[in-house]
């Protein structure tokens, strides 16, 4: 939305959509704070891999991939496959048994890779972990407090990141700050809602609306980034 509709200079995006996710985290996290669901070790596995992670990927966005163009195409790469997977998975009927649940190291390792693509596409790493950490089979009932939490925690290093990278730095580095505010306020009051409502909705089709939504927007930036 912001690069498409809104007009947000690249790599100004960036840290413009982690203001949002620090302004809009919040709501959901205190809502998910008094059910009891928040915190455990899945969620400082993830924090121990995505916040160095996250500072890498601000520097490489900032040097290397400063424009709008590849940055469309690295979420296509992104987010596509990860749609598609999600959704066949969820659509296969089910087998002897469940998902193998990822171990210690392969989750630390996941969080670095994807911190390190949170820095640079802006989302704090919790859209890329949804997906997968799901597709392993981590109920949604668990992912999402988690990754959240990760989101929001990440963010605030990435914007402090850049924060200080656009101090001596030329260009569009900094967040568009009143944009950043106004669409974090929006999320602040959807996400505590979608925090209550979770509980209530079939596992199934939020597995398949969290696939299709990654799905539609790689979709939408494939064919962006190849016109």
């Amino acid at each position: 939305m912001q690069v498409s509709v809104l007009g947000v200079p690249s790599p100004a995006v960036t840290p413009t959509n982690l203001l949002f996710n620090i302004v809009a985290g919040p709501g959901a996290l205190l809502r998910y704070r008094k059910a009891g669901r928040l915190g455990g070790t899945l969620t400082r596995l993830l924090l121990a891999g995505t916040v160095p992670g996250v500072i890498v990927g601000a520097v490489i966005r900032v040097f290397d991939l400063p424009g709008g163009q590849v940055f469309r195409l690295l979420v296509a790469i992104l987010l596509l496959p990860l749609g598609v997977c999600l959704c066949a998975r969820t659509l296969r009927p089910a087998g002897p048994g469940p998902a193998a649940m990822p171990t210690t190291r392969a989750t630390t390792a996941l969080a670095l890779a994807v911190g390190v693509v949170g820095g640079i596409y802006g989302i704090g790493g919790g859209s890329l972990l949804g997906p997968v950490l799901v597709g392993r089979g981590v109920p949604v009932a668990q992912v999402a407090p988690t990754a959240l939490a990760s989101t929001f925690v990440t963010s605030l290093v990435a914007a402090s990141t850049y924060a200080l990278l656009a101090l001596g730095t030329t260009g569009d580095v900094a967040p568009d700050w009143l944009l950043g505010l106004a669409c974090g306020l929006g999320g602040l009051l959807g996400g505590y809602l979608g925090a209550h409502l979770q509980p209530r909705l079939p596992e199934t089709a939020l597995r398949l609306l969290l696939g299709a939504l990654a799905a539609g927007v790689g979709v939408l930036y494939a064919t962006q980034a190849l016109l």
